[in-house]
């Protein structure tokens, strides 16, 4: 393009620089060697001087002509010096790279003799520089698309790397950090963990062998460290020249011995938790990229996932086998009901493994000594040395702060402990023949009484985990479980015994009970319900024989029924009887009468037996009201069916002789007396409509219902006459009122 250029516009030599916004860098240049040498003799153009071309364009303007550089004031800065004295140049015409206002760059053209520029050639030189910004765009969106298409191909193959490695982050960290340096340019660097205050390298790259070896193990975090610059939030630690300031802390001077200038420094974090960190070194000084960091911070974000991945992994599996361990356990207890040993057994094997323990064991508590119920994994020496004596423990010891209340006790190194320096027997020999140094004892308990303990013991000092004492405090309620089941398996089984033979007992009244309930139905079968229900309260059927009482009797039935059954249908008469029936039928226990019989049309109900009751003679009236009302319904409906029909009824109080009469098969419950022909001869008497009663009964009801003298009548079989009378239809609503001992409503 400069060739071309030169030639096009008559020009002796020219340049095309670019600029970064502070400097102006020749990327071409076609001049005489002295000036030439020049130029690489100083490369770097600073934008405010040296050139007043250079300085008119980077203040805005877009083509500067300078028609002879020895008489522009700038000659006398020393850079146009310096050209005119080494190529003899004297015109000169500059054209601005310009990208949207931007300024990329400038082309420009130098003539040996004083001859301005041509308009065209200015023109023409304005299209090269059209043309060098194309390039320069062009080249600028390669780059970067290949620097992008080398990022996602390196992040593809990281996730790639992560998905085929679930739980595993070793091949993850190896090839984040080996991605992350080559696009980063990055010769060396690691990737680091943080595990509670120390922080330990997963992987490294490019570090010297001893150095290397130094992260990898745990080193904690020292003060003005970046790692702890880290801790305290910063968002990235960039150290452009670490041998410029003075390292106090020993992975600072290893690092410094290793060759490193230039450190960057990414945190690995997870809801603003540090979780380790990423860094990128070089041997000179030379900082990051702002996209440098970038793509570091980008790396960094994948090894967050990857942990965070390997962490639900790990959980998910550690949940898996504590779920399957327990339900196995479970399983145990089901098939072995009131056998624990089966019980203890596989509880401490799942305890003392998914534990990480090397051994365990379960003791049960009787009050005042713990007895071994079952044992995992214990030395051969400690387990032979817990079966020469009793399991005795001193003060301060676990066993014994389990017996003053404690549920947990969890010793990280049993060699330090108090028990163990004054020499307690138990604690030297759980330390120097089992080898034990970190235990975890938990109490099983059941209403706060103890039953026993269960403990693990690791041989090395390492604390058991959150997760793992919630693990062995859950084996514990089901050590619990199973003991309180075979306890009460125990007390069941003695139970069962007591209850067979007190079954042995009951057979024979069972037996009798059974015919007594045979018997019973029977009566129900045959008598009025308060009969039946009265000898079932009492367990007596002496109320059976006859006997005489004074009782109020209830003759009723219906005007017209004979002469109805004989022009109607049977079916016709069927179907009115048990309207009738079931009208009037429930009407005889609401007042607490004794249904003595249904014949047809007629019904018999006496008062006063078989249970004595108040004020039978207002009950049997009140009754036979709501038989009336009941009843006139009824013949009402009829009588739309063109049947005359009518309801009449008798009332009479006397002594009768009451009893059961009929015979094994078929019996009854019946009063027999003058009272009942009474009624009866009453009732044959009443026209539709009518109730009427004897003498006795209205004395004895006439201060709560309205009666009318009927006068007196000559009735069938009675000698003398007898006093009747009427209670008519306005005499009473047919409601109850409340008697002691009767019912509350009608």
């Amino acid at each position: 393009m400069l060739e071309k250029a030169l030639r096009l516009c008559d020009a002796a030599f020219g340049i095309i620089n670019t600029y970064d916004g502070e400097l102006f860098h020749p990327v071409a240049m076609r001049s005489p060697p002295a000036l030439a040498d020049t130029f690489r003799s100083a490369p770097n153009l600073p934008r405010a001087s040296r050139h007043s071309g250079l300085r008119r364009i980077v203040l805005g303007e877009d083509v500067v002509q300078i028609e002879d550089l020895a008489a522009d004031p700038v000659y006398q800065e020393g850079e146009a010096r310096r050209v005119i004295e080494a190529a003899g140049a004297h015109s000169y015409l500059g054209v601005a790279l310009r990208l949207e206002g931007k300024l990329l760059g400038t082309i420009g053209t130098y003539r040996q003799e004083v001859r301005p520029f041509s308009d065209k050639q200015i023109a023409l030189l304005q299209n090269f520089a059209a043309q060098a910004v194309i390039a320069m765009e062009n080249a600028r969106l390669i780059t970067e698309t290949r620097e992008a298409l080398e990022q996602q191909t390196a992040t593809a193959e990281v996730l790639q790397v992560i998905n085929s490695s679930p739980g595993d982050l070793k091949p993850v960290f190896d090839a984040i950090l080996e991605k992350a340096h080559s696009l980063c340019a990055a010769v060396h660097g690691a990737l680091v963990v943080r595990d509670g205050d120390q922080f330990r390298a997963v992987a490294t790259h490019g570090l010297p062998g001893q150095f290397a070896e130094l992260l990898r193990q745990s080193f904690p975090s020292y003060p003005g460290a970046p790692y702890e610059r880290l801790l305290q939030g910063e968002r990235l630690i960039h150290i452009q020249d670490q041998a410029a300031s003075e390292q106090t802390y020993p992975i600072g001077r290893a690092s410094v011995e290793a060759g490193g200038r230039t450190l960057l420094f990414v945190p690995l974090r997870k809801d603003g938790t540090l979780l380790g960190y990423i860094t990128a070194g070089r041997q000179e000084v030379r900082p990051f990229s702002d996209r440098e960091i970038a793509l570091l911070q980008n790396f960094a974000a994948q090894a967050v996932i990857a942990m965070e991945n390997a962490r639900l992994i790990t959980e998910t599996r550690e949940a898996l086998e504590r779920q399957t361990a327990t339900a196995e356990v479970l399983q145990v207890i089901n098939s072995s009901p009131g056998d624990l040993t089966p019980v203890f057994d596989a509880m401490l094997e799942k305890a003392t493994r998914l534990c990480e323990a090397g051994f365990g064991e379960l003791d049960v508590y009787d009050g005042q000594h713990f007895r071994v119920a079952a044992t995992l994994g214990a030395p051969a020496a400690f387990d032979e040395w817990q079966k020469r004596r009793p399991a005795a423990f001193g003060p301060g010891t676990a066993p014994a702060r389990i017996v003053g209340g404690e549920n947990l006790v969890h010793t990280v190194d049993l060699k330090t402990t108090e028990a163990y320096q004054r020499g307690d027997p138990m604690r030297r020999a759980l330390v120097d023949l089992g080898g034990a140094r970190t235990h975890l004892i938990v109490a099983l308990r059941k209403d706060s009484a103890l039953l026993g303990i269960i403990a693990v013991y690791r041989q090395e000092v390492r604390p058991f985990s959150e997760k793992q004492i919630a693990l062995l405090q859950n084996f514990a309620a089901q050590a619990v479980i199973a003991m309180e089941n075979a306890r009460l398996l125990g007390e069941l089984r003695q139970r069962t015994e007591e209850v067979s033979e007190l079954n042995r007992g009951l057979e024979s009244r069972v037996a009798e009970q059974v015919d007594e309930l045979g018997r019973v139905g029977r009566l129900k079968r045959f008598l009025a319900p308060q009969l039946a229900e009265l000898i079932v309260s009492q367990g007596d059927e002496n109320i059976l024989e006859s006997h005489r009482r004074e009782i109020v009797v209830v003759f009723c039935d219906l005007r017209g029924y004979t002469a109805f059954t004989e022009t109607a249908e049977p079916e016709e008469v069927l179907d009115f009887l048990r309207e009738y029936h079931g009208a009037l039928g429930p009407l005889v226990s609401q007042f607490e009468g004794t249904l003595d019989q249904f014949s047809g049309d007629g019904i018999m109900v006496f008062f006063n037996d078989p249970v004595p009751i108040p004020d039978p003679a207002e009950r049997a009236v009140r009754m036979a009201m709501a038989m009336r009302e009941a009843a006139g319904a009824l013949i009402a409906d009829w009588r739309r069916r063109d049947r005359e029909l009518g309801f009449g009824a008798g009332i009479a109080q006397g002594y009768a002789t009451l009893g059961q009469i009929g015979f094994a098969e078929r019996s009854g419950y019946t009063a027999i007396g003058t009272v009942c022909n009474l009624a009866a001869r009453l009732c044959a008497e009443a026209k539709n409509c009518q109730i009427l009663i004897a003498g006795r009964v209205a004395a004895a009801v006439e201060k709560v219902i309205a009666v009318e003298d009927f006068g007196s009548l000559a009735l069938k079989g009675l000698t003398q006459p007898v006093s009747a009378f009427n209670v008519p239809l306005a005499a009473a609503p047919p409601a109850l009122r409340v008697i002691e001992g009767g019912p509350q409503s009608v």
